[in-house]
């Protein structure tokens, strides 16, 4: 059990760690190929910060960082929502950012599953 929850944490930190990078490169002007919806490019890339602190949090305690992990979900969840409206409205979303707010969505929605079954386990073996 303790493997996968390591595990677990890595994935957080190294997917916080990417955002952060590849976010603070667009931020300070790298052209990412696609139009870029600054207010999200700020949401990910502080998220992003979130994530290396849910991975540390996840590594040290599974119950906390399971809602961390929830939380981290749910507001990927309504990022992504408020994005796809703005895509329907126009141009001011890129599919791009549509495609990888979703696997960041995806992604927490995996880990959140993950460490619930995790503290389930934890809780029948005391």
């Amino acid at each position: 059990m303790r493997i996968i929850q390591i595990v677990l944490a890595c994935t957080a930190i190294v997917f916080g760690l990417l955002t952060v990078f590849v976010g603070t490169r667009v931020l300070l002007g790298s052209d990412p190929g696609y139009v870029v919806f600054k207010p999200l490019l700020i949401f990910n890339t502080t998220m992003g910060i979130v994530y290396v602190v849910a991975g540390i949090t996840i590594w040290r305690n599974i119950k906390q960082g399971m809602n961390l992990a929830a939380i981290i979900f749910f507001l990927n969840l309504v990022a992504l929502a408020m994005i796809y409206f703005l895509y329907l409205k126009g141009n001011l979303v890129a599919i791009d950012s549509l495609r990888a707010m979703s696997m960041r969505t995806v992604v927490w929605l995996i880990l959140f599953v993950v460490l619930v079954r995790l503290k389930y386990k934890q809780a029948i073996a005391e």
